[in-house]
């Protein structure tokens, strides 16, 4: 029983009849002890109030990802205080998305060793308030976990798609590949002679096979559940301005786990300052 269950026992004996000496010796508390007030609730305010306002302006993170912005703040915290104050306060837990367990005997091909190594490239589908389609292509290099565009349209054919690839590449440099499904968009005749003609390598998964995408099939559902599923879009404009605001939020503010918590500008900036000679090209 702690301290505080047992000062509330003697109040309680008090209140029926007992003397405080009485009442400390059954309990086995000492009477000097009866005033103690805790400190601890006024010292962990400061961080209580941080962690609910972050809560409220990031309602899908849950209390590892705020711990990281609270030590951003300069309230450094381990991750069981982190998890007290968090169960203390009743802050709700994001739904846990189910995982689709993948056996070990299905390697994902070709994993990336470097910087603009491997891009992966998909499509998220979504409707805007009036019912329009709001297709989105999204864009991440998988080493760093950098989002490099989410173009928005209501479609998007393969010439578009060769748009996007070439503003990217002259922004960042080729990809050595490029992996995705085999969507019509992605196995056109377009885009395979633009490729060639770029000497940039395919990374097709196999058919049925998701899980080989598994970067940008998770970076996809981190898209939609703290983005997607949480606005209300009037049109595709406002689409694409709150999506791209999304995404450099994304790749410059919020913390990525498998980064060991680093941005994945943070993390890329570190690698390339330590490693000048690795990018691929």
């Amino acid at each position: 029983m702690s301290s505080q269950a047992r000062r509330e026992q003697v109040a309680l004996a008090c209140e029926r009849g007992l003397s405080k000496r009485r009442a400390c010796e059954l309990i086995e508390i000492a009477r000097s002890g009866l005033g103690y007030e805790s400190v601890r609730a006024e010292r962990e305010r400061p961080a209580l109030e941080a962690m609910k306002r972050l809560a409220a302006q990031y309602p899908r993170y849950g209390y590892r990802r705020i711990r990281v912005f609270l030590r951003r703040e300069g309230h450094g915290m381990s991750r069981h205080r982190a998890h007290r104050l968090w169960c203390l306060e009743g802050l709700q837990l994001p739904r846990r998305r189910p995982r689709r367990r993948v056996a070990a005997s299905r390697p994902r091909p070709l994993p990336a060793f470097g910087p603009n190594h491997v891009w992966a490239y998909d499509f998220v589908f979504d409707a805007s308030a009036s019912g329009q389609q709001i297709k989105c292509l999204t864009v991440i290099d998988e080493f760093t976990r950098e989002c490099l565009a989410i173009d928005v349209a209501g479609s998007i054919r393969s010439m578009r798609v060769i748009e996007v690839l070439k503003r990217l590449i002259s922004l960042h440099g080729a990809p050595r590949f490029l992996r995705s499904d085999n969507g019509p968009e992605f196995v056109s005749h377009a885009i395979l002679e633009w490729l060639g003609n770029e000497k940039i390598e395919t990374a097709l998964i196999d058919p049925g096979k998701p899980w080989q995408n598994g970067d940008a099939e998770s970076f996809n559902g981190k898209f939609r559940d703290e983005c997607l599923s949480l606005e209300w879009f009037r049109s595709r404009d406002e689409a694409r301005v709150v999506i791209e605001t999304w995404r450099r939020h994304y790749n410059h503010v919020r913390p990525h786990q498998s980064l060991k918590d680093l941005t994945p500008i943070e993390f890329k900036t570190r690698y390339d300052s330590t490693n000048p000679g690795a990018i691929l090209k």
